[in-house]
Formats: structure tokens, sequence, C-alpha cells
């Protein structure tokens, strides 16, 4: 196993970074130029702290995308300077800054200050206004080259209007490449997010998986609130760790720190290709344990359970402690148990050959032609006639079902249906779902 910094594995791209002050819609453009759900979006100014990276492409021009936090220059108070903190980073190694200002409203004084401070990097800044979403609204754009910057572009974030324009200035040095128009899936690394209750012990497991001391460990609960990430190359193969927060119950969640971490920890594991939830086997299956797993299975996640303290739980029949964790987690029948001691080692690295397992499975495609050949080999006497099937999208694997019916499936019919598709072509530790269309 070897553990490595992110820029000795692989090129480094030109990183992108949007800046604004709060609410502006900095998270929606993000989003919207990623074509993913990755930042979280809301009417609440303040949402996103600290710095969310994505891999972004534009007509072959693969770049580094980071939206940033509400930038709000000169505050005093311990989160808008974090914020600003953790900006920095990111605009002292960006290639090109997009500002993004509120083109609804009128040019406010934290812009001012914000530009000036922007003025003063002396690099390449697009001035992106946001919300102009109708003809009325882009004759206000002139007003906002009173900020000092020439290149200034009238855009949609919500509605994807004006982005390639943008993109085309922003990219316009970068370099354009076959391996960037076609990247390759076995180059792409594969995101684990690391999940569970505090105090269970992922940041010791991070620490096993890595083989160094990435993240604080602290028998107090919740050291964690700021999701801490590791890239490893095992066996030519990447993977990009990420420790979450320990989630708590809603009612046990009282500082705005904790309740952000939450809030990041759910988001990781929407950004995750596998998730691996970590179990205590000193303290047995919990309620908690149930409703996080459900976050990762709603969203679709490949996943693993991880039995961790397995050196010091009392509980030495690893059989009977499989059993009351399909018991507890009945949804979760697909996913694969593995025990381990982060502590020790013992059983680690076992977890990097089980997370490729689950990512494959998840990235698993069945050609149109299988699944009909499925199909006419079913043993389906149910309420519903289906006449063929196709597979629609990977991670989770999703299928699409025509039938004779404009209704869903009964939940036993697709239960049946789902328990055959994996007994023909695997999808072991991911789930699978099936979508129905009246022929």
């Amino acid at each position: 196993m070897v553990a490595r910094p992110p820029d000795s594995i692989s090129k480094p791209l030109p990183s992108v970074v949007i800046v604004g002050r709060p609410n502006v819609g900095k998270s929606t453009l993000f989003n919207a130029i990623l074509r993913q759900r990755r930042s979280i979006v809301g009417d609440e100014p303040g949402i996103t702290r600290d710095r969310i990276q994505g891999e972004a492409e534009h007509r072959g021009r693969r770049f580094d995308l980071i939206d940033t936090g509400g930038i709000i220059p000169n505050d005093d108070e311990l989160i808008p300077s974090e914020i600003l903190k953790q900006a920095r980073v990111a605009l002292d190694r960006a290639a090109h800054i997009i500002f993004l200002i509120d083109g609804r409203t009128e040019i406010t004084g934290t812009d001012r200050e914000l530009a000036k401070m922007l003025r003063q990097l002396g690099k390449p800044v697009s001035l992106a206004v946001n919300k102009i979403d109708t003809l009325a609204r882009e004759s206000l754009t002139p007003e906002f080259y009173a900020l000092g910057f020439p290149d200034v572009f009238s855009v949609s974030s919500e509605h994807r209007l004006g982005l390639d324009d943008l993109l085309d200035h922003v990219t316009q040095g970068f370099e354009t490449s076959a391996e960037a128009l076609e990247p390759a899936p076995e180059q792409r690394a594969i995101k684990v997010a690391i999940i569970g209750r505090p105090n269970v012990g992922k940041s010791t497991l991070l620490n096993a998986l890595v083989g160094q001391e990435r993240a604080i460990v602290s028998p107090v609960a919740g050291t964690t609130r700021d999701a801490v990430d590791e890239r490893v190359l095992r066996d030519g193969v990447e993977f990009v760790f990420v420790d979450t927060a320990g989630i708590r119950r809603k009612g046990k969640t009282k500082e705005m720190a904790e309740k952000l971490s939450v809030v990041m920890a759910r988001r990781h594991i929407r950004m995750a290709n596998v998730v691996v939830l970590v179990l205590d086997a000193s303290e047995g299956m919990v309620a908690l344990d149930a409703t996080i797993a459900g976050y990762a299975h709603e969203e679709g996640r490949a996943l693993i359970l991880c039995v961790n303290k397995w050196d010091v739980s009392s509980e030495k029949n690893r059989r009977a402690f499989t059993e009351s964790v399909r018991d507890g987690l009945k949804f979760l029948d697909y996913a694969q148990i593995v025990f381990v001691s982060a502590k020790t080692g013992a059983g680690v690295q076992r977890l990097f050959g089980t997370i490729r397992d689950a990512y494959e499975a998840a990235s698993k495609r069945v050609t149109t032609g299988e699944l009909n050949r499925f199909v006419e080999m079913l043993d389906f006497d149910r309420d519903i006639k289906i006449y063929y099937m196709t597979q629609a999208g990977v991670r989770p694997p999703t299928f699409i079902a025509f039938t004779d019916k404009a209704k869903n499936m009964h939940f036993s019919t697709e239960r049946f249906l789902i328990n055959q598709l994996r007994k023909r072509f695997g999808f072991g530790g991911t789930p699978i779902e099936i979508k129905t269309k009246r022929r």
C-alpha cells in the first residue's frame, strides 16, 4: 500500500475557483458546471462553509472546480473568517477565478471589498452576473463593469443560461487532450465515504487504511467535524477515502458546527462511489446505525458494513453477530460484512478488495439482449407482465421494465425481480433500482 498526496499520483488539473458573497448562487453554479448535484443548495445564506471540489470538463478541457463558502471580507466572526481562510487557500492555487454576483440586486459594499481583494491577487478573473434569466434583466449587466473587471458574463445558474460563453473564456488556455475527451474509467479514483455514529472508530480506520496519522483520533465523541480525505494507490487502483463527522440523532445535535457537520456527512455520502458504514462491535447494533445506513441506501450508494473493534468485543461468534446485523438491517441484505480492528490493523487490508468489488458491481452494465433473454426465462406468475427490460444507468444499477400496466410494481414483485437480477448477474454490494413504463 502506498499513500501519496494527490499531486504525486497524477498531473494536477488547472483549478477554477468560484467566489462571491453569501447567497449569490455559487453552489448552484458549481452544480450546473459539473452537471450533477455535488454542493448543497438552499435559501439560507452561508450553507457552504469549506471548499468543495469536483472535476469538470468543457469542450475536452478538464479542470478542477472549487466551490467556496460565501466570503465577507474583514469579518472577525469565527465562521466567516474561517471561510475566508479556506477560500484563500483555493485562490492562491487558482488558474482562473469566477467572481459571482447577484444580478437582481445592486452592487453591495461586500461586492466592492471582494472585488478589491481579487484584483490584488493578479489572477485572471471573470465576473459572472447571476440570475439573469430574461432580456429585461440582461440590460442591467453593464452597470457591473463598475467593479473593474473587463470580462463580464450574464448567466443563470439555475437555468444553465450563458454558461458556455463563460466556460469558453475561463478554459481557453487549458490543455485539450484525447484523455480529457474520453477519460478512461479505470483511471478514475474510487471515492469512499467512511460514515457512522460518533466514536465508532472512523478516523482510526482512515489512519489504518492510509498508513499514517491523517485524522485526529480522540476518545471524545465528535472530534471530527470537517471531512478529512486522503488518496491511496493500491494495486494500481486509486482510492479517495473521506472520513466524515459522526452522525447523531437530530435531537442530540445542538451546536451549529455539529449540525453543519451532519449535513456535510450526508453530502459526502451522495458524492461517494462506495460507502463504508462503521459499526461498533463492542456496543452491537443500535437504532441509529440503521438510520445512517438508510441515508446511504436512499442515495443508491454501494455499501459495505465494517464491524470495528472486533478485538475488544465480548461477542466472538461472527455468525451470531452477523445474524444480529442482518436482522437489524434487513434492507441491506446485499451489503458485505467485514470484521476489522482499526486499532491493530487486523482485517483492514481486506477492505480494499471489498470496496473494489462493490464499485465494480455498482458500475456493471448488462446489455439489452441479455436482459431480454433474462425476462424470457423468468418464472413470472405475477399481476403485471414484463415485455422487456433495459438498463438505464449505473451507480446504482437502474433498470426500466416495460410492462402492460401504467403503474408501479408491487413491492413483492419488485423484490422478486431484484433478487432474480442478483442471482443471474451478480450486483453484490450495491442497491438496484427498478422503474416501470407502460409499453
